[in-house]
Parts: C-alpha cells; structure tokens; sequence
C-alpha cells in the first residue's frame, strides 16, 4: 500500500507538483534524519545533509525510473550524502536515536525503581556493544531490517546481493546478539 502511494506521489511529483514532493519529504524526512545521525554526530550537519539529500532527489526526480522503492533510491542518495561528508572516514553506525529504537534512554514512570532504570540502560550499553562487535555487514543489515524497517528485498538491492544471503546475515546477527546478551539478561552480567 505505501509503496503504491509513494508510486502515486512520485509520478506527481514528476509531472510538477511541489504538494506531492512535499508529502514525500514529510513521509521520509524522520527516517533519513536518523539515518544520516548514524554516521554524522553533529546536529546540525545531519540537517544539511539531509536538506541536501531532498534537494538533490527533488533534482533527480525526473530520472527515477521506479526500479526500486522510493526510499530504497532516497536511501542511496543520503548514504551518498554523508559518504562525501565523511570523506574517508569509517562509517560508524549506532543505535542510539530519538525513536525508541534499542539504545534510547530508559524514562522514568512512577513505577519504576532505581534497579530496573539502571537494568535498562546496562541493557542498551550492553546491546550497543553488541551491536558494535557484529560484523559489518551483519550491523547493516540488522540496523536496514531493524531500525529503518526495510524489506529482505529493499535491503538486498542495497546491499547488491540475494534476499537469501540478507537473511542470513540477520539470522547470524541475532543469533550473536543472543549469545552476548543471554548472560546480561540472566541477571549474571558480562562474561
């Protein structure tokens, strides 16, 4: 259904609507801003480079041909974005954002004790080493299926290689992450 949307919007926005590009970037911007975070930690760079991503999908636009989804082609194009902003830089990918996603800060509720805030975040530190120790084509492809909600498919384009081979780098990533994690979620810390 989205992906017929985003068609939709797409095709509007090449024939010259600004409303329908306009919709697209509301849709996306959150997800590219997070994505762009992963490897660019200063605030405001991460929102220039995501102004440059649009700008510079709004100029490319006409020669979308709808080969992959609309956001798979976004992805690219700020990976791109934030490649030339790192130069040779290594890319550096953290779960850590505003979304909720495994590293967020825990918040407290009226019920919950010192013990269990300090349990959660031992348990982000801990997944976020975890996470960081994988391999990094394991990392990727978990952070694309897990974080950014990609498709086997959308994640094998970007990754040019088969579905197949996507899920099992997720089956081995989760399995890692199980391992590692098994003796912090039993209460006997690491090991």
């Amino acid at each position: 259904m989205s992906a017929d949307a985003d068609a939709l919007l797409v095709r509007e926005a090449q024939a010259g609507s600004r409303v329908a590009f306009d919709m697209l970037v509301l849709k996306y911007q959150r997800r590219v801003e997070r994505l762009l975070s992963r490897s660019v930690y200063d605030s405001a760079d991460v929102a220039d480079l995501c102004q440059e991503t649009f700008l510079a999908a709004y100029r490319a636009l006409p020669a979308f041909r709808g080969d992959s989804a609309f956001y798979t082609w976004l992805y690219r194009i700020a990976i791109n974005a934030a490649q030339r902003h790192r130069g040779r830089q290594r890319p550096v990918e953290s779960l850590d954002d505003d979304e909720g996603t495994f590293g967020s800060e825990p918040s407290p509720t009226d019920d919950a004790t010192p013990e269990a805030l300090l349990a959660s975040r031992q348990l982000a530190v801990g997944l976020n080493e975890a996470v960081d120790a994988l391999a990094e084509d394991q990392r990727r492809a978990l952070l694309l299926r897990e974080v950014d909600g990609l498709s086997y498919d959308e994640i094998a384009d970007l990754m040019d290689c088969p579905a197949g081979t996507v899920r099992s780098r997720i089956f081995r990533a989760r399995e890692a992450l199980a391992t590692r994690l098994r003796p912090l979620l039993s209460g006997g810390g690491w090991r």
